[in-house]
């Protein structure tokens, strides 16, 4: 996999940060200024994790790359499993030719499906947006996913914070779309990829919580290869309670702030050694 990321080696207190989110699915920096962020903090290696892009993935590693900052190809893919949400991490597939794109081309026709249906909700609720083909250019001013009717509700003053919009989105039918989880950590495999699931000790509603015991139900089932250790809503005890398990079953380690670049979530820098193992499964070396 050395051929996607280029020759890479870093040192063991590097700054790598392996989950974050522009533009392209719901953050609010676009991937210049994320980009931009990173190089000017420090950062030595960064994987943006958009969910259910997998096509911007080629064009935001040249990006960076003419920045001199190294991107891991990586995605969140949002799956489900036995109707449990379990958002994968995905690292190490080819931009260009990979078996996620045809998983996330269903995902995007599914979604637009809803946004637009939510949307219409919304105006029938009586919400009015004026500001929808400044704040929607690309689409003519109509929602093609959550985080566009999100934004719509956020910039015409009717939240303040996004799970304010997911309850009133679930008042016209708004539901999360998902894909099965084994299938799509088949394609990742078939595709060269490794999965781990994303912030298992999150315990928000919407979210599931993945303690040991449904961890391994999840893998006697499932070969995923690991779990995102560090995460902004682990306590202490919990990325204990992960690291254990994870050495215990031999598992890969990820590090993220799960960054949407809103200011009270920022790209936060892990130390490199931290994820060792994962960095070198995916062809970057860490050096001694």
């Amino acid at each position: 996999m050395s051929r996607l990321i280029g020759d890479t080696s870093l040192a063991p207190d590097a700054a790598i940060d392996l989950h974050m989110h522009t533009t392209y699915s719901d953050g609010r920096l676009t991937d210049e200024e994320l980009i931009d962020y990173l190089r000017g903090e420090g950062f030595a290696l960064a994987a943006v994790t958009d969910h259910d892009r997998v096509d911007m993935v080629g064009h935001i590693q040249e990006l960076a790359g003419q920045k001199g900052l190294p991107i891991l190809p990586a995605v969140e893919m949002s799956t489900a499993w036995r109707g449990k949400m379990g958002d994968l991490l995905c690292y190490g597939f080819d931009p260009q030719e990979n078996l996620l794109a045809n998983l996330t081309a269903q995902i995007e026709r599914r979604q637009q499906e809803m946004a637009l249906a939510v949307y219409e909700g919304l105006l029938r609720k009586g919400y009015q947006f004026p500001r929808r083909q400044e704040l929607l250019p690309a689409s003519d001013g109509l929602p093609v996913r959550t985080a566009n009717n999100i934004m719509l509700l956020r910039e015409h003053g009717y939240i303040k914070h996004w799970r304010e919009a997911i309850q009133i989105m679930s008042e016209v039918g708004f539901h999360e779309i998902k894909v099965d989880m084994a299938e799509t950590v088949e394609a990742a495999h078939r595709s060269g990829a490794v999965c781990l699931i994303a912030h298992p000790g999150r315990r928000e509603p919407g979210f599931t919580f993945y303690e040991p015991a449904l961890l391994d139900q999840v893998r006697a089932e499932i070969p995923i290869d690991g779990i995102e250790v560090y995460h902004p809503s682990h306590s202490p005890e919990l990325v204990e309670t992960y690291l254990a398990y994870a050495r215990q079953h031999s598992l890969l380690m990820s590090t993220g702030s799960d960054s949407h670049g809103f200011p009270s979530r920022m790209p936060r820098k892990y130390r490199a050694e931290l994820s060792h193992d994962l960095l070198e499964r995916v062809g970057i070396h860490i050096n001694p």
